[in-house]
């Protein structure tokens, strides 16, 4: 079988389950060594650590609240030992459904500080092994389609992905010098496991014209493309991939 990603070590967070997961799997499949990322459930990052090495791949659990600025640091410095990371996933969020009158600043902090503190923290932590090691990279931060349609009851969601979109943007032009490609993925309404405090997919009053939700699969095989070989020339973008419910 075909390894394009053979010799790279990629880090993805929120890895325990739905896109994450997805991600995980189909990098490791196509030969990366992959660190998986997850907050508190170490049972879930088992698993998926488990499901790749079954398959004959490699990964290793990696455990740590990414909002934390102390956490970023310490997984850089397990990567280290790997050889340092060539692709980085930003994938870990947090889903909330509350009226922008009912919000307090507590939650709109802890929505932010995980997507996009999150994401700026992974950066600094990684992006230098990545300039270091000479051979490019990519960095994938995932979006969502809220951001883009004006969500009701997820104004700190869509502030997040929206800054998420502008920091790729930034990083794209800033690291074009080191050949790291920096994207923003924005999935569309996705078949996914959902928390109870993300309340239901918003989709009722925008039809998908394609007529069925999205997988994880799909979502997965397009950062698949963006970080690997074919994907060296797209840089600065933020993708859709949702069925045509947001056209650009």
């Amino acid at each position: 079988m075909s390894s394009p990603l053979q010799g790279k070590v990629a880090l993805v967070t929120g890895a325990g389950k739905n896109i994450g997961r997805s991600i995980a799997l189909t990098l490791a499949r196509d030969g990366a060594t992959v660190l998986i990322n997850g907050r508190s459930d170490k049972a879930a990052i088992d698993q998926v650590v488990a499901e790749i090495e079954a398959a004959g791949g490699r990964a290793y659990p990696a455990m740590g609240d990414i909002s934390d600025p102390a956490v970023a640091p310490q997984l850089a410095a397990y990567a280290e030992k790997l050889g340092g990371v060539d692709i980085l996933v930003s994938n870990a969020g947090l889903r909330r459904q509350t009226s922008f009158l009912d919000m307090k600043f507590e939650e709109w902090r802890e929505i932010l500080s995980v997507a996009l503190d999150g994401a700026f923290l992974l950066g600094k932590a990684f992006i230098p092994q990545m300039v270091a090691k000479g051979n490019g990279g990519a960095f994938v931060a995932i979006s969502g389609i809220s951001t883009h349609v004006g969500t009701p009851n997820r104004c700190h969601v869509s502030a997040s992905k929206s800054g998420l979109e502008g920091l790729m943007r930034a990083l794209a032009v800033e690291l074009a010098p080191h050949r790291i490609t920096c994207n923003a993925l924005s999935p569309g309404a996705i078949d996914t496991a959902r928390a109870a405090s993300a309340g239901p997919r918003p989709v009722e009053n925008r039809p998908i014209p394609l007529k069925r939700f999205g997988t994880v699969e799909e979502i997965s095989a397009m950062v698949r493309l963006l970080v690997g070989p074919e994907g060296t020339f797209i840089t600065g973008q933020t993708i859709h991939v949702n069925g045509g419910e947001f056209l650009t």
